[in-house]
């Protein structure tokens, strides 16, 4: 079975399209079709079904999926264990990380890195945070840096970072001028959040639920900074980290409710850790707190 199909099979079923499996392999969308016409071949089975410009895999691709997730798993464990005999750090490094994290907490850990390894390839992905754990589950990502949330074998986490979150306004908020607002005051008024499946959304939706209230969702949205817009100009209430303040927001007090979520690095416990994935850990722990 050839494995650059492989790739292109999951690249596909990944995406969701032949041209977005070709823009992440760098290849032309005839290539793509061409190694998926020779999988399809080689196995006697089609393996999606195209739809105008809609793809859906077929029985066959479904059964197909795990396991070419294993076989691609593996090699990739294979090339890493062979690369630590030595202890030269280069090869590539796939890297998954939170938008948010990317931008105000990535920077200087990759300057350093890169300065400290240059021989080192590194593969930067941008994702929102659960999609991040899934890649390094499935093996597409080695290493992520997202929101911690429990974790469960084989994935193994780390904190690196405490990341305090307020409640925040536009200052002309009908709340911003008030000393103290209550749950129940915030929950009368119309809110702006991340999608109610990420970390962040359960930790806010907990404290609401705990004193039987529900925040007034006017919509969501994962994007941290699209978050800071749509409060600053006072169409809602949102969450914000403490290294996104500024005077566009008012943070508003809520007694009694502390917010706070961790952000730190994942791994899978039954995947060796190249030398480049060792090194890039080996600078996180030196990050400031």
């Amino acid at each position: 079975m050839d494995l650059a199909s492989l790739d292109a099979f999951l690249a596909i079923a990944d995406s969701g399209s032949f041209s977005g499996a070709g823009a992440r392999l760098h290849l032309t969308q005839p290539a793509v079709s061409k190694r998926i016409a020779a999988l399809e071949a080689q196995l006697g089975r089609r393996l999606f079904d195209r739809i105008g410009r809609e793809v859906a895999l077929t029985e066959a691709g479904h059964a197909l999926l795990p396991r070419a997730r294993r076989i691609l798993a593996e090699l990739d464990d294979t090339r890493r264990a062979l690369d630590n005999l030595d202890a030269r750090i280069g090869g590539r490094l796939s890297l998954a990380t939170s938008h948010h994290i990317g931008l105000h907490r990535l920077p200087p850990l990759l300057r350093a890195f890169s300065r400290a390894h240059p021989g080192a390839a590194l593969d930067l992905r941008f994702v929102d945070s659960e999609q991040a754990w899934a890649q390094v589950l499935h093996g597409q990502a080695e290493l992520a840096l997202t929101t911690l949330g429990p974790a469960a074998a084989p994935l193994r986490t780390v904190p690196v970072w405490d990341d305090p979150l307020e409640f925040v306004v536009a200052p002309d908020h009908p709340l911003a001028g008030r000393g103290e607002v209550g749950l129940d005051e915030l929950a009368r008024h119309p809110a702006v959040l991340p999608d109610a499946g990420t970390f962040t959304h359960r930790i806010v939706a907990g404290h609401f639920a705990a004193a039987g209230l529900a925040p007034t969702l006017r919509m969501t949205t994962n994007a941290m900074e699209t978050l800071k817009m749509l409060a600053s100009v006072g169409l809602a209430w949102t969450v914000l980290p403490h290294t996104m303040l500024d005077a566009q927001t008012t943070v508003l007090r809520v007694p009694g409710v502390r917010l706070s979520r961790q952000l730190g690095h994942v791994t899978h416990a039954g995947r060796t850790l190249s030398n480049a994935a060792r090194a890039f850990l080996t600078v996180l722990d030196g990050a400031p707190a």
